[in-house]
């Protein structure tokens, strides 16, 4: 394998082997702590403008299987500890490296990725690049100003997309494309719902025009308060149909309602995070994927949080009473992933049902 070097805007520099596309780029350094998932996590839109560092140490080891990507992949760089390049697995497709390569998305294997996790908990998110030479000062200067902005616009869908409803069809949902992961689709298509996947231009005048039975907010990258056009948006939805949003989606309506949103410091990347129901009564496992957090205070008056991570206390859930609307900042469509929160889809249902007959 060739050489290849990961360097950090702090100045630290990893050499290891070059892995997938031959080619240098710059971003966003995080790391996922997901022990299985890796094709979903390649795949998952939100991921754009990032370099994506996993903590479990072999990856690869049941190779690739396109039925199961969440979308395309809009990752700036993949780093592992190894990489397996003899996958067993009676659906794999052929092995992770080919993937990257065929994607042009460059990879190093190798490295010390326990240390550089450290090295991310401690400083924060940061900016990285993966080099195929020891870095010169226009690398470091080149790093130190790279910046994830606008990638909605690089991941959303830019056409209508209609996905039919599993057997007789029950709701028509209109899904807004912020960067959408299938698995929300598959969710709601399996439960009899029709659902219109639209992008992130579309108006609520048009959405309101086709008359859906409710409106999903999908997932996506970045930071939610670049986003205004949408926020608009979202703003002339709430209150008119039942409303379910996830991830950005939850970013996006606390920031439509009046709230404000917080980047963290090294964000929630993984299939492990603890959140706990507002009553205190049970904690779920779910799959995460974000950089910014809603402020719960932030919505004093107009929402309720309705759940909180365990490990640090940031708004996990929240829902606006008398607005038949509530969002969650972690993903109950999982895969891969734990699916403990996929009842808040069928708690989508009851809200159109209930609007139905109202």
């Amino acid at each position: 394998m060739k050489k290849a070097y990961l360097v950090l805007n702090n100045g630290k520099v990893f050499e290891g082997q070059r892995i997938g596309a031959e080619t240098d780029s710059i971003g966003e350094i995080v790391f996922t702590t997901g022990v299985e998932g890796y094709l979903e996590t390649l795949t998952d839109p939100s991921y754009a403008g990032q370099i994506i560092t996993q903590t479990f140490p072999l990856i690869g080891n049941y190779g690739v299987i396109e039925e199961d990507f969440e979308g395309d992949t809009f990752a700036k760089g993949y780093i592992v500890r190894e990489i397996c390049d003899a996958p067993s697995n009676f659906r794999s497709q052929y092995g992770l490296d080919e993937y990257l390569r065929k994607k042009g998305i460059p990879g190093i294997a190798g490295i010390d990725t326990r240390e550089l996790t450290r090295i991310i908990r401690e400083k924060g998110c940061m900016n990285a690049a993966i080099l195929s030479a020891p870095p010169t000062a226009e690398d470091m200067a080149a790093i130190e100003s790279y910046a994830v902005t606008r990638v909605v616009d690089e991941v959303g869908m830019t056409e209508t997309a209609v996905f039919k409803a599993e057997g007789s069809e029950k709701y028509k949902v209109t899904l807004i494309d912020y960067g959408a992961k299938m698995n929300i689709i598959r969710c709601l298509t399996k439960r009899g719902c029709t659902v219109t996947a639209v992008p992130h231009t579309t108006t609520a005048e048009e959405i309101l025009k086709s008359a859906p039975d409710g409106i999903m907010l999908s997932n996506g990258p970045g930071d939610p308060a670049e986003n205004t056009f949408c926020i608009e948006q979202i703003k002339k939805l709430v209150g008119r149909l039942p409303i379910f949003g996830i991830c950005l989606g939850h970013q996006l309506t606390a920031l439509a309602m009046g709230g404000s949103t917080m980047k963290l410091k090294y964000g929630h990347h993984g299939a492990n995070q603890p959140v706990r129901k507002d009553d205190g009564s049970r904690t779920f496992i779910t799959s995460q994927n974000h950089n910014y957090a809603v402020v719960s205070e932030s919505l004093k008056g107009v929402g309720k949080e309705i759940f909180a991570n365990a490990n640090d206390g940031s708004c996990e859930g929240m829902e606006y009473p008398g607005k038949k609307c509530f969002t969650v900042q972690f993903h109950p469509e999982a895969c891969g992933g734990p699916k403990d929160t996929e009842f808040l889809f069928n708690k989508f249902l009851e809200m159109m049902e209930e609007e139905r007959h109202a």
